[in-house]
């Protein structure tokens, strides 16, 4: 069974910086691209970044590109967000999710999802 499960989140002060893993189990990790979503609180869940499942392509929302870095490990069924500069906005629930057929930012477009893990930027 394909299963998604992310860590790394917590409190952490504006400027300041996470990374957040997403496990995989229970698929063929490399064919399939991972994107990860931010649901704010009482907003819409969005796409933040995501990562082909070569890593050879990624793609980031406006809102996080210069301080967001997306990367896999194939070996160890593992992706990675490395957020730094971190603000207020960023918070909400981080989720990865899985999809075959190319990369998007687009949260329907994904079938497997993860259960997510809170971020908090608080002072």
């Amino acid at each position: 069974q394909l299963q998604l499960v992310e860590s790394g989140g917590g409190l952490v002060q504006p400027r300041g910086s996470l990374r957040l893993s997403c496990a995989a189990s229970g698929f063929t990790f490399d064919y399939y691209d991972i994107g990860w979503f931010l649901q704010a609180p009482g907003k819409e869940r969005q796409g933040v970044s995501c990562i082909s499942s070569s890593g050879g392509v990624t793609n980031y929302a406006d809102s996080v590109k210069g301080r967001f870095t997306i990367s896999r490990d194939n070996a160890k069924n593992t992706v990675y967000l490395q957020m730094n500069s971190l603000k207020p906005e960023d918070t909400g629930v981080y989720y990865c999710a899985a999809k075959q057929g190319g990369v998007t930012l687009i949260t329907h477009a994904y079938n497997h999802w993860g259960q997510g893990t809170q971020v908090t930027v608080s002072s």
